[in-house]
C-alpha cells in the first residue's frame, strides 16, 4: 500500500485489500504450505483448460482497476481476476482458491474460514464494469483436485465494505499519528551538555541535507551518541520529514537503553503544557514472546495460534495499537496474550504499524529470515523512514552471518529419523537420505572444488523442491527436526545469491559450511531504500574501507562523515609504544617473560587492564607470571559468561586484583562500561588480528585486486585494530578521566598499523629498553626514549 495523507488517497492491490487486517495474520514458520501453493498453480491450469473447453470466449487473468471514495478517502485498487465468462444471462466473475479441507464443505464454514477470499471476489464485482455480474468462488481440494463452487450472496458482497472500513481505519490512524507527532514535545537527553555536544544536532542536519542521505556518525564511547541520535530523530519526526524511525542495535542492553532514553526524553516535567505522545515499540525475537513450554511455531500445535483470528475481535488487544500508553514490555504482552489465548508475538505484529519508533536487532532489516516483520507491515515505506544503525562497525559481520549456514551429517541423520517416525512421504524421505549421505561423505577441505559445489547445489535444490511440494506434519515432527527442514530452502537461497561472494568448505568431517565472505552488496541495497540512514560507531576505521564494507562506496549520494567533537579527550591519553617485543603468533612465546615483567612494572603504579588477542594468550602470560613467582593478583576473563555474570566478575576483579586480563573483541572489551574513570592504566598486548583460516584466506583472494598489502589491510589489519580502538575508547568516557596506555608490540609503531589507531592514540614515545620503560612509568610524557 502507498498513501498520501495530504491528498487523502491510497493505492493498493485487490489481494492486499482482501487480506488487510490490523489484527493477527497467518504466521510464517517455514515452508509449511509451500507445497500447497505449487499444487494450487497446477489446479489453476487444469481449471483454465476446462473453462476454455466449456466457454471458448472465456477471459483469464483479467485486469481489474477502479477507485472508491470511502469516508473521506479516495482509494485506488488494481488486480487480476482468474476467469471472466461472458455470453450467458449475466457475466460470471470467477476466483479459484485451493484449500486443504475436504470438499464439499458447508458454505458457512467456508465463509468463516476464508473471509478474505470472499472479500477479494466481492472487490472484483465492485470494480469491474458489468451489468448484474455473478460472483463465484471455486474452492479446490489441494490433494485431489475436487472442486466446489460457491456463488457470492449480497452478504458476501458486503465484505468489500468491511475491508474498506479496515483500510480507512488504518489511514485515519496514520493521519492521527502525523498530527500527534507534529505536536511532539521532548526534552534533551542530557541534563547538561558536555563540550562538543552543543554542535552535533546542527552537524547531523547539515549532513542529511537533501534526501536521500547516508551518514556515518563517528562518536567515541562516552559522547552520548544514543541520546544525540534520538534527539535528532524526534526533531525530524516533529518536522514531518519522516513517518517513523527505525533504531537498530545488535545487543539487547543497547535496545533497552534506547527505550529508556526515549521514555525519559518524552516524560515532561510536572506542569508542562501537554504535547503529542510518542509511540515506541521494542521488538524482541518471536521465541521470547512464546508462552508455551517449548517454542515450536506451528499453528496446529499451538492453542494460541490456532483459531486466533476468531478470538481477536473480542479480545480487547486492539488497545495496543489504538492507544500509545499501553505497556509494551514482554511480561505485559505475555500476560495479555495468555488471557486472550492469542500468541503474544501476534500482538507485536498487529501493533507495530501504529508506532513511531521501532527498536530492534539488525536482523529486522538485513536478514531475509526476519525482515518480513518490518517490511510486511501495512503502509511501511522505507523511503519515508529514518534508519539509525548503532555500533555500525558490527554490521558487515552480522549481515554476513545471516547469509551463512552450517549443515552437519549428525543433524541430518536426526532429522531423517524424525521424518521416518512421522511417516513422511517417500519422495521427501528419499531426498533427505541422499542429503544426509552427501554430508557424511564430506572430508575437511578449505574449499570445495567447483564441480563438487555444483553437485551440492543440485542436491540442495532437489531437496528444497521436495520440501516445498510434500505435505509434512510439522506439529508431529517437533521443533528441532522442523528447523532442520526449513534450513534447506534458506541454504538454497544463499547458494543462489549471485551478488554475495561465498566459500563452501568443510571445517571437519561430515560438516558443510557455506560462509558469506562479504555482505556489502546486500547491506548497500538495503541502506539505499531508506529516506535517510545514519550509521553510528565509535570505530569506523578509514572512511573508504567502511563505505566499501557497507556497500556505499559507489553510491549516490556518497557516505557523508560526521565526527562528533570531543575536546575533553584531547590530552586524556598518555600513550607509549613498546617496540621491544613481537607478539605475532610465531614469536610471542619467546617474549612471554618480557611481557610478564612489563605487567609487573606497570601494575606497580596502579591497577592495569591488559588486553590480549585470545584467551590462550592471556592464560599463557598468566602462567608466565606464576613461573617467575610473581605476587601480582591477576583476574583472567572467564569464557562464555552471560552479561550479568560478566558485570559481576568485573566488579569483583576491580575490587580484588592488580591486573585484569581481558580479550580484545569480547563483550568485556566492547560492552562492559565499568572501566572508565576506575582503571587508568591499560596495556594492549598486540593487535587482535583475525585467525588465519580458510575463510580469511578466501577473503584475501576476493580482495586480490587491491594487491597483497591492500587485501591484508582489509581482511586482517582493519578488523584487528578496530578491536584495539574499541577497548581503549572505554577507558575515557567523560571529561576529567585520563588513561595511560602501553601498546606492547613493535607492530603498533609500524605505519600500516599506527595510522589505523584513533588519533588520540597515535602519538607517543617508543620504548626500546627496560630503562626507557622505567623512565616513562616514572615521569610525564616524553619524546622518544
Amino acid at each position: 500500500m502507498t498513501f498520501d495523507l495530504d491528498q487523502r488517497t491510497a493505492r493498493l492491490g485487490v489481494g492486499e485489500l482482501a487480506e488487510f487486517n490490523l489484527g493477527p495474520r497467518e504466521p510464517v514458520g517455514g515452508p509449511s504450505g509451500a507445497w500447497r501453493a505449487q499444487l494450487g498453480m497446477h489446479w489453476h491450469r487444469e481449471l483454465r483448460t476446462q473453462a476454455q473447453a466449456d466457454h471458448p470466449g472465456a477471459e483469464f487473468e483479467v485486469v481489474a482497476e477502479g477507485s472508491v471514495f470511502h469516508r473521506g478517502w479516495m482509494l485506488h485498487f488494481s488486480g487480476r481476476i482468474d476467469q471472466v465468462i461472458r455470453g450467458g444471462p449475466a457475466p460470471i466473475f470467477r476466483e479459484i482458491k485451493t484449500v486443504a479441507e475436504k470438499l464439499p464443505a458447508p458454505e458457512p464454514a467456508l465463509r468463516a474460514a476464508y473471509s478474505g477470499y470472499f472479500a477479494q471476489a466481492a472487490a472484483y464485482l465492485a470494480l469491474l464494469p458489468a451489468q448484474n455480474p455473478v460472483g463465484e468462488l471455486v474452492f479446490v481440494e489441494v490433494d485431489t483436485g475436487l472442486s466446489q463452487s460457491v456463488a457470492l450472496t449480497e452478504a458476501d458482497r458486503r465484505t468489500f465494505e468491511v475491508q474498506l472500513e479496515r483500510v480507512t481505519e488504518f489511514l485515519e490512524l496514520r493521519l492521527r499519528a502525523r498530527t500527534r507527532l507534529s505536536a511532539l514535545r521532548f526534552q534533551s537527553p542530557f541534563p547538561a551538555l558536555r563540550p562538543g555536544q552543543e554542535s552535533i544536532q546542527g552537524d547531523l542536519e547539515d549532513a542529511l541535507g537533501a534526501l536521500p542521505a547516508r551518514v556515518v556518525l563517528e562518536a567515541p564511547t562516552g559522547f552520548g551518541k544514543t541520546g544525540a541520535l534520538l534527539e535528532f530523530a524526534l526533531g525530524q519526526l516533529r518536522l514531518g520529514r519522516f513517518e517513523r524511525v527505525l533504531y537498530l542495535t545488535s545487543k539487547s542492553t543497547g535496545q533497552l537503553q534506547v527505550r529508556d532514553t526515549l521514555a525519559r526524553m518524552t516524560a515532561l516535567p510536572a506542569g508542562a503544557a501537554p504535547g503529542g505522545a510518542l509511540a515506541v515499540w521494542l521488538v524482541r525475537p518471536k521465541s521470547e514472546h512464546c508462552v508455551n513450554p517449548v517454542f515450536h511455531c506451528v499453528r496446529e500445535s499451538c492453542r494460541y495460534l490456532d483459531g486466533m483470528e476468531e478470538r481477536w475481535p473480542e479480545s480487547g488487544l486492539a488497545r495496543f495499537y489504538l492507544f500509545e500508553d499501553q505497556p509494551r514490555d514482554l511480561p505485559s504482552l505475555r500476560a495479555a496474550g495468555q488471557e486472550a489465548r492469542i500468541c503474544p508475538y501476534e500482538i507485536t505484529r498487529a501493533a507495530l504499524a501504529a508506532n513511531d519508533v521501532w527498536i530492534g536487532d539488525y536482523n529486522y532489516v538485513f536478514s531475509p529470515s526476519a525482515s518480513g516483520l518490518f517490511y510486511a507491515q501495512p503502509g511501511f515505506d522505507a523511503s519515508r523512514t529514518l534508519l539509525l544503525v548503532d555500533e555500525a562497525h558490527n554490521l558487515p559481520s552480522r549481515v554476513a552471518d545471516a547469509f551463512s549456514q552450517v549443515a552437519s551429517a549428525e543433524r541430518a541423520r536426526a532429522v531423517g529419523g524424525a521424518l521416518e517416525e512421522v511417516g513422511a512421504a517417500p519422495v521427501l524421505a528419499a531426498a533427505w537420505e541422499r542429503w544426509a549421505a552427501l554430508l557424511e561423505r564430506l572430508r575437511p577441505v578449505d574449499a570445495l572444488p567447483e564441480d563438487e559445489e555444483t553437485l551440492l547445489r543440485g542436491q540442495v535444490a532437489e531437496l528444497a523442491d521436495a520440501i516445498a511440494t510434500t505435505p509434512v506434519d510439522y506439529a508431529a515432527l517437533g521443533p528441532g527436526a522442523s528447523e532442520g527442514l526449513w534450513q534447506v530452502p534458506a541454504l538454497l537461497s544463499i547458494l543462489d545469491h549471485a551478488a554475495l561472494p561465498r566459500l563452501c568448505w568443510c571445517p571437519r568431517p561430515g560438516t558443510l559450511a557455506v560462509t558469506c565472505l562479504d555482505a556489502a552488496a546486500e547491506i548497500g541495497a538495503r541502506l539505499r531504500e531508506y529516506g535517510a540512514a545514519i550509521l553510528a560507531t565509535a570505530t569506523p576505521g578509514p572512511l573508504p574501507a567502511f563505505a566499501q564494507a557497507v556497500g556505499l562506496d559507489a553510491s549516490e549520494p556518497p557516505l557523508a562523515p560526521v565526527r562528533a567533537p570531543t575536546p575533553w579527550r584531547d590530552g586524556a591519553y598518555d600513550v607509549a609504544f613498546d617496540v621491544r617485543v613481537d607478539t605475532t603468533f610465531q614469536q610471542r612465546a619467546r617474549h612471554h617473560p618480557t611481557t610478564a615483567r612489563t605487567l609487573e612494572a606497570f601494575a606497580a603504579g596502579g591497577q592495569v587492564a591488559a588486553f590480549f588477542s585470545s584467551y590462550g594468550y592471556a592464560e599463557a602470560v598468566a602462567a608466565a607470571l606464576r613461573d617467575v613467582g610473581s605476587e601480582l593478583r591477576v583476574a583472567v576473563q572467564p569464557r562464555g559468561a552471560d552479561l550479568s555474570a560478566q558485570a559481576a566478575w568485573m566488579e569483583e576483579a576491580l575490587a580484588g586484583s592488580d591486573a585484569l586480563f581481558l580479550v580484545l573483541g569480547s563483550s568485556f572489551a566492547e560492552s562492559i562500561d565499568l572501566l572508565g574513570g576506575r582503571v587508568e592504566r591499560a596495556m594492549v598486548v598486540g593487535p587482535a588480528l583475525p585467525e588465519v583460516n580458510a575463510v580469511q584466506q578466501a577473503r584475501m583472494a576476493a580482495w586480490a585486486a587491491a594487491g597483497r598489502e591492500g587485501a591484508f589491510q582489509r581482511v586482517y589489519q582493519i578488523p584487528g585494530m578496530q578491536k584495539v580502538n574499541q577497548a581503549l575508547g572505554r577507558l575515557v568516557r567523560a571529561p576529567g578521566q585520563k588513561a595511560r596506555i602501553l601498546l606492547h608490540c613493535r607492530r603498533f609503531a609500524e605505519p600500516a598499523y599506527a595510522r589505523l589507531l584513533a588519533p588520540e592514540y597515535q602519538a607517543g614515545p617508543r620504548i626500546r629498553s627496560e630503562e626507557a620503560l622505567e623512565a616513562w612509568l616514572a615521569g610525564p610524557r616524553h619524546e622518544d626514549l
